[in-house]
């Protein structure tokens, strides 16, 4: 089953048990979701968009949500922040488990292996093959200095 007909099943579910909070952020996602559909139909792709389209919209949903989760606490709205919490605790349901820092690290010397990448010049090949093979399973603002680095170490800089 794929990520849209997981979000699908559990709207109706959330429908049926009467969650509203749940079902709002359900909503929300089917909304994002259709809304990228839309921009796909008017740059002229066919078929919909793929489940990795998906996976990274909600993985920007979640970074967002995080955002405004840490503004919210500075600013003393911790009933904000705890709805933002508990958005984020919905969503992340659909997207794939999150890899531990040395489990990033290790697919991160391996995407410089495998794409034969020297220098920093050659990130965006790095930051490719991890954004093809991972995405939805690291945060890629977090991975793009670990690439940084180990291209560096490698004498790439």
């Amino acid at each position: 089953m794929d990520t849209r007909d997981r979000v699908n099943q559990a709207l109706k579910q959330a429908m049926k048990d009467k969650a509203t909070d749940r079902l709002c952020t359900l909503r929300l996602i089917n909304a994002a979701i259709k809304d990228r559909e839309i921009a796909a139909r008017g740059d002229g792709e066919e078929g919909g968009i793929e489940d990795e389209d998906i996976l990274a919209i909600l993985g920007k949903m979640t970074k967002q949500r995080n955002e405004s989760a840490r503004a919210y606490e500075e600013g003393g709205r911790l009933d904000l922040a705890e709805r933002e919490m508990n958005e984020i605790a919905i969503i992340e349901e659909f997207l794939p488990k999150q890899l531990s820092h040395d489990e990033i690290s290790t697919a991160v010397k391996h995407a410089v292996d495998e794409t034969g990448a020297e220098s920093i010049r050659d990130m965006g090949k790095v930051m490719g093959a991890l954004k093809a093979k991972y995405t939805g399973q690291m945060d890629f603002g977090k991975v793009g200095p670990m690439v940084k680095d180990q291209l560096c170490s490698a004498g790439g800089c």
